[in-house]
């Protein structure tokens, strides 16, 4: 970096390149096999389709946000005990001090005892997930990267499992939480650590070995079940399928830290992901230290997710499929992606919840088993759609 300002040439050399390879520059973001080919679809290249995908990030925001306030209105007011759309309204004024007037006893209770913390959790819940799946898709420069994918939703259920089984309270309600953080950490740092090779990380390498945590991590719940009670076991079921179902307000206040420090930090890192995209050699040339970028985000997944394996339990495949259905309909700009993706996350799990609820009344799916449902044969048709460009894995 030095060498090249010593002399004007190279250093009017050095900001034509800056200029052509910033991320302000839609024409010059690499995809590097996670966002498409330069010459797919996806890819923003062209100058007729960048003006495109930049006038779509504000009513993409915009219909989310209205999808989001819809879904959590509905979910407020459906199920067994029927609250009407209009008196949800007006209770929720109610409390705020706007107006409104407050329910009978039983619809009070329902409504701010029941619905809403779940509708809250789903929220958060789904927000982290969205936005650590675009997280990792971007630090591991690959479009398969997904905290449950490679493991980490896994690693987490184990540090939450842990705790319940061995009657761990040192933190008070915290503690299973922190447990859970433990185990993302370990589990994350761990994927990277064996995907790594010659200076980058390989999408097979990375799917194989989130295979093999996930084994090892479910072989390690199955002995906490065989030496668990009745009582742990039935908590153990509930990691294992994922569900909101015991969501109360204190699990909300748990996990609410986590989730809004994961979220408010994770977009200022979106221009050096930019840069991150065109490749480890010339982000380092722009001043990005990769291998530092990678651990904090790291860390930033870890957090996102263990906040909210610990009171979902795993649910997988929000990390996968809303960033690239984002992506596929704005560009791979970060600075929309990661903000996009939380709020696409939120209306996901919110929508998900209400269905597991509602599918098979009075009876309630498991929400992991839902999204696997749905994300499965999306992650089949991204694996075979990423093989087919990259002209096979050999």
């Amino acid at each position: 970096m030095t060498t090249l300002q010593k002399t004007p040439g190279a250093a009017e050399s050095r900001a034509s390149r800056e200029s052509r390879e910033s991320p302000e520059n839609p024409e010059a973001t690499d995809t590097r096999g996670t966002h498409g080919s330069p010459d797919s679809p996806d890819s923003p290249r062209t100058a007729e389709a960048a003006p495109r995908r930049r006038s779509t990030a504000t009513p993409l925001t915009a219909g989310l946000l209205a999808a989001l306030l819809l879904l959590a209105l509905l979910s407020a007011g459906t199920g067994a005990y029927g609250i009407p759309l209009g008196d949800v309204l007006s209770s929720v004024q109610h409390r705020i001090g706007l107006g409104g007037h407050a329910l009978d006893r039983t619809a009070e209770s329902v409504l701010w005892n029941i619905r809403l913390p779940r509708v809250v959790l789903a929220v958060l819940v789904g927000a982290s997930l969205g936005c650590a799946g675009a997280l990792m898709q971007g630090v591991f420069g690959n479009p398969l990267a997904e905290p449950g994918v490679i493991g980490i939703s896994s690693g987490a259920a184990v540090g939450a499992v842990g705790a319940v089984v061995l009657g761990l309270t040192f933190l008070g309600n915290w503690t299973v939480s922190v447990c859970a953080f433990a185990g993302g950490l370990v589990t994350v740092l761990l994927v990277y650590a064996m995907s790594r090779s010659g200076g980058r990380t390989e999408v097979v390498t990375l799917i194989l070995t989130g295979i093999a945590v996930t084994a090892f991590a479910g072989a390690l719940i199955g002995l906490f079940l065989f030496f668990a009670d009745d009582a742990q076991i039935s908590q153990i079921t509930f990691w294992q399928l994922g569900s909101l179902a015991q969501a109360t307000w204190p699990k909300v206040l748990a996990v609410l830290p986590c989730a809004l420090v994961g979220l408010a930090v994770a977009p200022f890192h979106a221009r050096r992901l930019d840069l991150l995209a065109l490749g480890e050699r010339p982000a380092r040339h722009l001043g990005v230290d990769v291998e530092r970028l990678r651990i904090a985000l790291i860390l930033v997944v870890a957090l996102l997710t263990a906040a909210a394996v610990a009171v979902s339990g795993i649910v997988t495949f929000v990390g996968l499929v809303v960033p690239h259905v984002l992506r596929m309909a704005n560009g791979p700009g970060h600075r929309f992606l990661i903000p996009g993706s939380a709020l696409g996350g939120a209306v996901a799990l919110t929508a998900g919840d209400l269905a597991a609820r509602t599918i098979a009344a009075p009876a309630e799916l498991p929400l992991g088993v839902l999204t696997a449902l749905i994300g499965s044969p999306f992650f089949f048709w991204l694996l075979r759609r990423t093989r087919r460009k990259q002209g096979g894995w050999a």
